[in-house]
């Protein structure tokens, strides 16, 4: 019976190449047979914190050369990753947790790697994005990952405002610290009636997972001061549909029906609305009518 770990070894790992490489969240065992794999076979790796990745690595029986990559010297330390590939070395790029470059440092190494003319091979695997929308459910088809608002309220605030009519899902990642205020936030600017998922501790010892709109959201997470520990990945219900009044595009149509037909004038506002057709037709036709009537 084939083992395994044969499953990753009998796949191409080429030199000169820049792996990028999810790691567990929380829960150790969650690393992948393939990130293993690689994690072994590199000549060293690119980590945002080269302690935690080391501990991570011991872990698994690992060892090797660790680059520190971090947000203050991604753009300078990816001079150092590309000195490594044109000497044909494998490099694998690492976070602290999760998929790099997703709110973590790797999306300037990524590109600084492929500027120069290396290729870049993702590893999937642990995401604290993706496994909460797991455990969503149905109320959430599609979404925008927003990540970590402003610390200041009136930054916070202003971004906020530009995401209140947005259809989506939105996620956000947050600290302890500042969760019960950016869910506040979050109730204010988007309304209270919206679905919330509060995801904690993913994947850890204390993971929790509570549902309940956006105006209960603070008052749960103050019943509790445990409920305000950990890291914490929120997901909002996107903006309801909100239903057009039958002559929200009259103004529109009036103006296209003074050069062209009914048909014409139904076709370039719907593609400049998003409205139905139909809908815009059958009142272009009534406008029409009543121009042709005064």
């Amino acid at each position: 019976m084939l083992q395994i770990s044969e499953l990753a070894d009998g796949q191409q790992y080429p030199t000169g190449a820049l792996y990028v490489v999810a790691t567990p969240i929380g829960n150790a065992a969650d690393i992948t047979v393939r990130a293993l794999h690689v994690l072994g076979l590199v000549d060293r790796i690119a980590a945002e914190d080269t302690r935690n990745t080391a501990q991570l690595l011991a872990r698994y029986g690992i060892a090797k050369p660790l680059i520190a990559v971090h947000e203050h010297n991604e753009r300078s330390a990816a001079e150092r990753v590309i000195e490594h590939l044109r000497s044909g070395e494998r490099l694998a790029c690492v976070s602290d947790a999760g998929t790099p470059g997703i709110s973590d440092p790797g999306a300037r190494l990524v590109d600084a790697v492929r500027a120069a003319g290396f290729p870049v091979i993702p590893l999937p695997g642990a995401s604290a994005v993706v496994t909460a929308l797991s455990a969503a459910g149905a109320w959430v088809a599609g979404f925008t990952f927003v990540g970590f608002l402003p610390a200041k309220p009136k930054q916070r605030a202003a971004q906020l405002r530009t995401l209140a009519n947005h259809r989506m899902a939105l996620v956000f990642y947050e600290a302890p610290h500042r969760i019960v205020e950016t869910t506040r936030a979050l109730a204010e600017v988007l309304g209270g009636d919206r679905q919330l998922l509060i995801a904690r501790e993913l994947t850890k010892l204390h993971e929790s997972l509570h549902r309940c709109t956006l105006a209960e959201g603070p008052t749960w997470l103050e019943g509790d001061a445990n409920r305000q520990r950990g890291e914490f990945v929120l997901v909002v219900e996107g903006a309801p549909e909100l239903e057009e009044a039958d002559d929200a595009h009259d103004a529109l149509l009036a103006t296209l029906l003074e050069e062209l037909s009914v048909k014409s004038a139904a076709r370039i506002a719907s593609t400049l609305t998003g409205a139905s057709r139909n809908m815009l037709y059958d009142r272009a036709l009534r406008l029409s009518k009543q121009q042709e009537e005064e």
